[in-house]
């Protein structure tokens, strides 16, 4: 009801501008087609770079660095610079394992980078400090560019990528006064923000709060789903105080991380994949959600997730 009625007020508008001020009509329908275009753009490979996490038997991590038009560029050559960054995935199979990240930047900023190599070098090192924090990992010094420009499928990285919910507009049902074109369309915008990807800063990178996993739409859900296998352990410091939540889900019937949506708050964890699996679970404690990691291991088919504990308010 609220989407026919938000269409109706739209169209409504948009049918008195075209008569009042044709040329402010013309403007607007081709700053939004170039809003489409930019939006819908898919992510396309550009560069895969090889790391090696620390610690015993972890094997590489290869860095898929892509080019998207959804990302914007930097509006001043001294602003951060904003990245949109996937789920980070384990592989295994055949005896091999590694692991695989998708990384995202404007085209200009890549395409400034095969300009001067003095800038791509230090674009390289900027993303892998931001890997580092954002998934909680220690990385050597040593990192190799690969030949090809993309590690696995270039469907499933931009699944990855892509895992965005579409921005909603949410119109009380006790509206008084209706909205003009203005207010409709700086709305809407204002709910894109929420999608906004982060900003890579030189001095310190900053974990975004983000999807973890792609979030799949759809207006059917099914009856029953079945809740999964799952165990939650409360790891301690040297103190008794509880820092940190792992959060081990078997998830047998799911093949991708695609497939998956996951949302966690400050008390809960939600887990679901459309038609197969539902998991909703309080937390034992508070946690910082912003800090909160999840791999998905394709080969064991099991999503691990770490949650520090939210630090008391002062």
């Amino acid at each position: 009801m609220a989407d026919a009625r938000l269409a109706a007020q739209l169209w409504s508008l948009l049918d008195e501008m075209a008569e009042n001020d044709p040329q402010a009509y013309r403007r607007l329908l081709l700053q939004q087609r170039a809003e489409a275009e930019r939006f819908y753009s898919p992510p396309e490979p550009h560069l895969c770079l090889r790391a090696r996490p620390a610690g015993a038997g972890r094997g590489p991590l290869f860095i898929n660095i892509c080019s998207w038009k959804r990302v914007p560029a930097p509006k001043a050559p001294t602003d951060p610079t904003p990245v949109s960054a996937g789920l980070l995935e384990e592989v295994s199979g055949e005896g091999d394992l590694y692991s695989v990240i998708d990384i995202a930047y404007n085209p200009d900023v890549l395409q400034r980078g095969e300009e001067n190599p003095e800038k791509r070098e230090h674009l390289i090192h900027l993303t892998l400090k931001f890997v580092e924090e954002r998934y909680n990992l220690v990385l050597s010094d040593w990192y190799t560019t690969e030949s090809f420009t993309l590690k696995g499928s270039l469907e499933t990285m931009q699944q990855r990528l892509r895992g965005r919910q579409m921005p909603t507009l949410n119109l009380s049902q006790n509206t008084k006064k209706e909205p003009t074109l203005d207010q409709l369309l700086q709305t809407m915008e204002a709910e894109d923000c929420h999608n906004a990807p982060a900003l890579l800063r030189e001095e310190s990178v900053t974990p975004p709060k983000a999807h973890l996993i792609e979030e799949i739409t759809s207006t059917e859900l099914p009856e029953e789903l079945s809740t999964p296998i799952y165990n939650i352990i409360t790891v301690k410091d040297a103190n008794s105080k509880p820092f940190k939540i792992e959060l081990k889900i078997e998830l047998p019937k799911v093949s991708s991380v695609s497939e998956c949506d996951l949302r966690i708050s400050k008390d809960d964890v939600i887990v679901e994949v459309p038609e197969k699996y539902k998991l909703q679970l309080d937390l034992p404690e508070f946690v910082d959600e912003e800090r909160a990691t999840a791999v998905f291991n394709t080969g064991k088919r099991v999503l691990f997730i770490t949650l520090p504990v939210a630090k008391p308010d002062p």
